[in-house]
């Protein structure tokens, strides 16, 4: 798992509409990974309008942005088209990508303990190093945040 100033491992994925992504194929470009626990839920939507909203900022500071979750490709297509994301959904069933930046974790609803993945956003410069990590995040503001990184970049 890749600390802040350390390359992240390179990682291969499916992603929609139906592509695979690869790390070491978007050198050149900041990248932001961004995993939500489940498609069609309130606050992963949110998230992925915040996104949307400013997806724009995010392309004229070359640097692209995926959501992932442990959601299937079909399901990752209708939350992408409801919504008009502009950005790609990684499907990660077998927690591959959640692996490479260890966002799978103990989570609790309803009395109920479960492993599943952790609100985690991740930022990586043009070479492929980790430059920024949210974890535990809170919706709210949090894309703007993620959005001043990339301008300090």
């Amino acid at each position: 798992m890749a600390q802040p100033g350390q390359t992240v491992t390179d990682f291969e994925a499916q992603a929609t509409p139906d592509q695979t992504v690869r790390l070491s194929d978007l050198k050149g470009k900041n990248v932001v990974i961004y995993f939500y626990p489940k498609d069609h839920t309130p606050g992963c939507t949110t998230e992925g309008q915040d996104f949307r909203d400013n997806y724009t900022e995010f392309e004229k500071l070359n640097t692209v942005v995926f959501g992932v979750s442990k959601d299937s490709l079909k399901t990752h297509q209708n939350f992408k088209a409801k919504h008009d994301f502009p950005f790609e959904l990684i499907t990660d069933p077998d927690e591959v990508v959640c692996k490479v930046f260890d966002v799978i974790k103990l989570k609790k609803l309803y009395g109920k303990e479960y492993m599943g993945i952790e609100r985690s956003t991740f930022l990586i410069d043009a070479k492929g190093m980790l430059r920024n990590e949210w974890r535990k995040v809170k919706v709210k503001g949090h894309v703007a945040e993620v959005l001043e990184a990339a301008k300090a970049l």
